[in-house]
């Protein structure tokens, strides 16, 4: 039996029956990679989440990160020596008032695209298919279809690193291609509100059906991953085709190490084959990166995000480099 020392104690009276020890954090990644991370938290409200990192802040040297799902995130083998600040169900509230919806960070995007159909409201249609929460899709100013979350976003809820909660206008921020500010600014995403348009229920509806079908085709669903794990360059886009396609093209398409592999059905893919460790991951994405920059010299920047035992954060092919060596 685990000993309750006194920093859970004390987290878990902020968030009663939410705080957990010694945590694998593959049960809490689409990969299904990574060890044990000290303490995992579930804030059950925004104002929870606020007590938590004042506490944190004030009270404990632990280092913390938040994630939602873990769909973009490959955690280290060793773990993560700190405190796991998970977003899920617990904080995934939706409210609707005319066009605005305003929702909390851990509301699932595909249910939250449903949702805003059924109301006869159109602009999340190309999220219908992205796994995660909204705080994730955020952070990453995701989407598809070329399409990102940027362009429906009004208003950002935000945690400070003081604890304080404040609701800033979109337009403070500069998003780019799956990209935002939030990456780099000490900021908690904690919720937002969408500014979305009138539509057709049927119309939204047969696009997402056609968006879906064309996910279910083109991607692997079946073994752990965490979807695109390059990013598409709109140049080399252009020039090339998409990295799936670049990455074909140099014959690594299936290609295995360990049990990580690189997708039959989907170059631009890494599943996890049972038991594929971070290294075998990163492994591929080095592999992957270099041979595209020899054939086409454009070098691949990874969507996917790696994450140190320590808590730091950088894009997988930061940390690949590390291990394996510069792709130039």
């Amino acid at each position: 039996m685990i000993e309750l020392n006194p920093i859970f104690q004390e987290l878990n009276t902020i968030c009663p029956n939410g705080v957990f020890q010694s945590v694998a954090l593959k049960e809490f990644s689409y990969w299904k990679v990574g060890g044990l991370a000290d303490y995992l938290i579930e804030p059950q409200s925004i104002e929870q989440l606020s007590e938590v990192i004042k506490y944190l802040k004030n009270q404990s040297q632990l280092p913390y990160m938040v994630i939602g799902d873990g769909s973009n995130l490959l955690f280290d083998d060793g773990g993560y020596r700190g405190v796991i600040i998970r977003i899920g169900n617990n904080m995934s509230q939706v409210k609707f008032q005319g066009t605005e919806v305003t929702c909390e960070a851990g509301v699932w995007v595909p249910g939250l695209a449903y949702s805003t159909y059924r109301k006869g409201l159109t602009g999340l249609e190309h999220t219908c298919g992205i796994p995660g929460r909204l705080g994730g899709l955020i952070y990453m100013n995701g989407g598809s279809n070329r399409q990102a979350i940027s362009e429906n976003l009004k208003s950002v809820i935000l945690i400070d690193e003081e604890g304080n909660i404040q609701t800033i206008d979109a337009s403070e921020f500069d998003f780019e291609y799956r990209t935002s500010p939030f990456q780099t600014l000490k900021y908690i995403i904690a919720g937002a509100i969408l500014k979305l348009e009138v539509s057709n229920v049927s119309k939204v509806r047969s696009a997402m059906r056609k968006i879906l079908t064309s996910r279910r085709k083109k991607f692997p669903r079946k073994q752990p991953n965490c979807g695109s794990v390059f990013i598409s360059n709109p140049k080399m886009y252009d020039l090339i085709g998409p990295p799936g396609f670049a990455i074909e093209k140099v014959g690594l398409k299936g290609l295995r190490k360990g049990d990580a592999q690189i997708s039959p059905l989907h170059a631009n893919f890494i599943v996890n084959l049972g038991d594929a460790s971070s290294t075998d991951i990163l492994y591929l994405v080095s592999l992957a990166r270099k041979k595209v920059y020899e054939n086409t010299n454009f070098l691949m920047d990874c969507e996917a995000r790696y994450v140190y035992q320590t808590g730091e954060i950088c894009q997988a092919h930061v940390r690949a480099e590390e291990i394996f060596g510069c792709s130039k």
